[in-house]
């Protein structure tokens, strides 16, 4: 049966630190700049979820996308969205909050999270409208 890849846009606001505690502040002025302001920022992420597999005989489907949104609404978006990403997510407790870390963990959150023998294929996430990072596990 042919693979066919399908994706999903979803939106999420989130506030962060992006600092090593072991650094002193100076360092991490240096290394991460405005990203280590001690009193947080934020962004308005865009996540972009493609899983792959079969289209479905009874559907054409390889998963029904409103299917695929709740499983990372459940998943992801409820523990992130309006959420300080350093002090609030379990999941990214002890995790510098980097967009390339944070992509990695949303991986973990995800995978083999969808039915049907359908897998996660690719993340894209959209930290701003200059910057994004790419993972496909």
């Amino acid at each position: 049966m042919p693979t066919v890849k399908i994706t999903r846009e979803l939106h999420f606001s989130s506030a962060h630190r992006v600092f090593n505690p072991e650094w002193t502040d100076e360092r991490n002025n240096e290394v991460f700049g405005g990203c280590a302001n001690p009193n947080w920022h934020g962004h308005d992420y865009r996540l972009f979820v493609t899983v792959e597999g079969s289209a479905k005989g009874d559907t054409g489907f390889v998963m029904n996308l409103q299917d695929l949104k709740n499983v990372v609404e459940s998943r992801i978006i409820k523990d992130v969205d309006h959420r300080n990403i350093n002090l609030e997510v379990s999941w990214m407790k002890g995790v510098i909050p980097s967009t390339e870390n944070f992509i990695i963990e949303i991986w973990n959150r995800l995978d083999g999270e969808f039915p049907g023998g359908v897998k996660l294929s690719k993340l894209t996430l959209w930290e701003t409208p200059r910057h994004y990072v790419e993972y496909e596990g």
